[in-house]
């Protein structure tokens, strides 16, 4: 059975990444738990406490044919304030280190996380041969990933590194992430609360909401592929824009409620997301993928398995 390592495996999408190729794959989970938490695994997913940015900790999980890495930061608030220098620190030393033991150990694949925020307010759907303008420290740190994957993949061409373009991830599992969930995850703890949503602005803004189910499958799909994807990079997503006030009113009906929202003035000034959803054709056509959760569906289950026990800190004016 083919061995995968997943950085960041007890958070929220490399745990449902685990939990899904359990059975498929010799799968081992190491993270450090700042965002993560290990009662999200399985019982039986080999788990490691430890660091993607020492090799001593990424030695633990021995030989591996593959590399998901989803460790480092994973939003833009965790590049504000004094987690500034934190925040390019953990993500370039994390992603470096990674590529350099998975080389050092014959790892066929490195697969990781890029972000959709690289795309700002280019015009929709956001296609991957648009040009890319970073628009806030987080996104300027993944598109550096992608940079340094490609000049690596040049130098190293036996191992592919592939990254994808999330949009806007949402799923079980992410109450360690607290402040920094996605935006369904946030609402969805304030209206179990009976606490008004902060929506800000008129709420007509657009996400490509995409459940955590479909992500994986789509890194599965990279996984399986035997055609060389070099240093490529996809968009994941689902081709379909949501408004906030469309989520506000799913996950009412999904509780049965009424919870109004609470509209503000936007406080992010410069470079506010006004639209975003995916041209998912490349994915499609190079992989295959196919996204299968409706986002009614996905919302319904994310109410059905409600865990409030399990939230971190929360913010009203979380990063949206």
């Amino acid at each position: 059975m083919k061995k995968i390592l997943v950085t960041g495996g007890a958070g929220f999408i490399g745990s449902n990444f685990c939990n899904i190729n359990k059975t498929g794959y010799e799968v081992t989970a190491l993270d450090n738990l700042f965002l993560g938490d290990e009662r999200n695994l399985d019982s039986d997913v080999k788990f490691i406490k430890g660091d993607a940015c020492k090799t001593e900790d990424l030695d633990k999980a021995g030989l591996v044919d593959f590399v998901v890495h989803l460790a480092g930061t994973s939003s833009a608030p965790m590049f504000m304030g004094d987690q500034f220098t934190w925040g390019y620190v953990n993500a370039i030393q994390s992603f470096c280190t990674v590529l350099e033991w998975a080389r050092k150990n014959g790892t066929k694949k490195v697969l990781y996380a890029s972000t959709s925020s690289l795309y700002g307010n280019n015009p929709l759907p956001l296609v991957e041969t648009q040009e890319v303008t970073p628009i806030n420290h987080y996104a300027v740190s993944k598109r550096v990933y992608e940079y340094i994957s490609r000049c690596y993949n040049k130098v190293y061409p036996q191992m592919e590194i592939i990254g994808f373009r999330f949009m806007s991830v949402y799923g079980p599992n992410e109450e360690a992430k607290g402040k920094y969930a996605n935006l369904i995850s946030q609402f969805c703890w304030d209206i179990a609360r009976d606490l008004s949503p902060i929506i800000y602005g008129d709420g007509t803004q657009t996400r490509d909401f995409t459940n955590v189910k479909d992500v994986v499958a789509g890194l599965t799909l990279a996984i399986e592929k035997e055609k060389k994807l070099g240093a490529d990079v996809f968009n994941i997503g689902t081709g379909r824009a949501t408004t906030v006030n469309e989520i506000v009113d799913a996950l009412n009906k999904a509780f049965g409620k009424t919870v109004k929202p609470t509209h503000i003035v936007n406080p992010v000034k410069e470079d506010y997301v006004l639209g975003q959803y995916a041209d998912i054709g490349k994915i499609t056509e190079v992989l295959g993928y196919k996204p299968t959760v409706k986002l009614e569906d996905g919302i319904a289950e994310q109410v059905k398995n409600l865990r409030m026990e399990r939230i971190r800190e929360t913010s009203s004016d979380s990063f949206r």
